[in-house]
């Protein structure tokens, strides 16, 4: 599997809560690992590789699909887009920002962005409230609603780039760095692991793990691996609470984590010699985690996440090594839990 053109095709498509053409890509996908893949009433993509047996374990390996983005609220007598956010895009970047809105057919556009002229000393010391921007698609009111019409998904439009030392950037890598993730993992592990096995790649993330309350529901794991991604250090952030890009995965230790899955994680690295990073929460996660951990009557999970910088922007930054470390992680602990380990 060549991980660097899978994470460049999963970022360059789209997909806000089911609206585009990333899930075809990892249908797709998937299917080569689970011949009987399937969508749920919500767009989940549920794929169950190995049959579940009574008395082993059923391992879920998850992963959001849904990035952040926008709708479209209202269009004004110029013909100028006004908007609400879906999830929680990052304000201060998307003046001068393309965009595409999935009207009747694709319509590109960008924020409108004040020349610097026409901008006082206060301006620049402020961010703009959402409801204070607004989209030009170039077309006048009588020709934009013949287009675009209220309740249409936008995203960011950005084509993914290689940088130099193993990194990649572009849109929508949170989540798409965790489903290729899942995928290489599946592509590593499928016939190895000795228990049932199921992948399940959701929706709705962004607007509250929605989506992984009903996967998980419907695939009834005994246990869990998430993977997400998470803060990447930059010199005006926080590095107590960052991963360091290209430095490993992150294993999350949480309350509402499964201690010891979290357990078989850390000795899987070790094992396997692959580096690795920690994460500490004191509480929630913020990821499907959450709710994946308790779906039905409980459900042992872990989490694991790819270091991103520039998160929920057009920009997102990650290494690709440490997509693929993550995935060598996480087939090496379901191979541990589906041979035994008493988990």
């Amino acid at each position: 599997m060549d991980l660097q053109k899978l994470l460049f095709s999963l970022s360059e498509t789209s997909c806000i809560t089911g609206a585009g053409t990333a899930t075809n890509v990892v249908f797709d996908t998937v299917k080569r690992f689970a011949p009987d893949t399937f969508r749920d009433p919500l767009g989940n993509i549920i794929a169950p590789v190995k049959k579940a047996k009574e008395g082993r374990p059923h391992i879920l390996l998850e992963a959001h699909m849904d990035e952040i983005g926008f709708v479209v609220q209202t269009i004004d007598d110029d013909g100028f887009v006004h908007i609400g956010k879906v999830g929680g895009p990052d304000i201060r970047v998307l003046l001068g920002s393309e965009v595409t809105i999935f009207g009747k057919e694709p319509v590109y556009g960008v924020f409108c962005c004040r020349p610097p002229h026409l901008s006082s000393k206060d301006d620049y010391k402020k961010v703009p409230e959402l409801d204070e921007l607004a989209i030009d698609i170039g077309y006048t009111h009588d020709k934009a609603v013949e287009k675009v019409s209220p309740g249409d998904y936008i995203t960011l439009r950005q084509a993914p780039a290689e940088l130099i030392n193993g990194l990649i950037t572009g849109k929508a890598l949170d989540n798409r760095a965790g489903v290729a993730t899942v995928l290489r993992c599946l592509e590593l592990c499928a016939e190895k692991v000795d228990c049932g096995l199921t992948a399940a790649f959701t929706l709705s993330e962004e607007l509250g793990c929605r989506g992984a309350v009903t996967a998980s529901y419907t695939a009834a794991p005994t246990h869990a691996i998430v993977v997400d991604v998470s803060f990447g250090y930059t010199p005006d952030a926080p590095k107590e609470k960052c991963g360091k890009i290209g430095k490993g995965p992150m294993i999350g230790i949480s309350p509402v984590l499964s201690g010891e899955v979290t357990s078989v994680l850390f000795e899987a690295a070790k094992a396997n010699n692959i580096p690795y990073q920690t994460e500490v929460m004191g509480g929630e996660t913020g990821t499907n985690a959450d709710s994946v951990s308790i779906s039905r009557g409980g459900v042992a999970t872990g989490l694991v996440s790819v270091p991103l910088r520039y998160m929920h922007t057009a920009v997102e930054t990650i290494a690709v090594s440490d997509v693929e470390n993550t995935a060598r992680l996480m087939a090496a602990a379901a191979e541990q839990i589906g041979g035994g380990k008493n988990v």
